[in-house]
């Protein structure tokens, strides 16, 4: 019993520290909007700021599948030939977007 406990809390400890050390979107909002401010002082950074931490985020781009990101990386290679189009859709089709 005690062995079940302690396992459970180890576990339990560890996964309270994975969740811990991810930013918040929050956050993450702060840290932008901080360094998008650098040079501004005063009045004029703290209406930046809010304006900035206010704004709301940008609507996620839809996941391309597989065979939409297929034609649209086929038609910005429109032009390229050889190893210039090898690399050009190599890189484009392993974008995450």
């Amino acid at each position: 019993m005690m062995k079940k406990l302690f396992v459970a809390s180890l576990i339990l400890s560890l996964s309270g520290a994975v969740f811990a050390a991810e930013p918040t979107a929050q956050q993450s909002k702060m840290k932008t909007c901080n360094a998008d401010a650098t040079g501004k002082k005063g009045d004029e950074r703290k209406a930046f700021m809010k304006e900035c931490l206010s704004a709301k985020p940008a609507a996620p781009e839809a996941k391309l599948t597989q065979q939409d990101k297929m034609k649209k990386c086929n038609a910005d290679a429109t032009g390229k030939k050889g190893d210039e189009r090898k690399a050009f859709m190599k890189t484009c089709l392993s974008n995450k977007a």
